[in-house]
């Protein structure tokens, strides 16, 4: 197939919000014509003071048999507490319970592979080239 010859390209720095909705909507529709999205679930666990304020957090999805660990965080004030660690553990058992047998998840360097690693995860991937060392997609199998 040939090309059009009246075509433009270019690279931009930070590509205008319309711009980039034009991509983001384009492979919104044709995922959504290829697949089910509507199977991916979002869930969120999450360590509450008593007062009911937030001090740690964990996002994630599931489809299918496999979940997402999108996002872990702890405020600093409470850190080294085993609050990191129950929330994962959190994430797994309730991806667990709705019959996901795999949690997986992307990490830097400077943030936490040796704390995932404790925890039963291992490296599927690492890409190197980032400034300060690697990304890893790091991997558990839940029984």
């Amino acid at each position: 197939m040939m090309e059009p010859r009246d075509l433009r390209w270019e690279a931009v720095d930070d590509p205008p919000g319309p711009d980039a909705r034009v991509v983001d909507e384009g492979l919104d529709a044709f995922n959504r014509g290829a697949v089910d999205l509507g199977a991916v679930k979002n869930f969120g666990c999450f360590a509450r003071l008593e007062s009911g304020a937030i001090i740690g957090g964990a996002l994630a999805r599931r489809w299918g048999t496999s979940c997402e660990l999108q996002q872990i965080w702890v405020d600093e004030d409470h850190r080294r507490r085993g609050i990191g660690r129950r929330l994962v553990e959190l994430v797994e058992a309730h991806a667990r319970a709705r019959g996901c047998t795999l949690v997986y998840l992307d990490t830097f360097s400077f943030q936490a592979p040796a704390f995932y690693r404790e925890l039963g995860y291992d490296v599927a991937c690492e890409i190197g080239g980032f400034p300060d060392g690697s990304k890893f997609i790091m991997r558990k199998r839940l029984e």
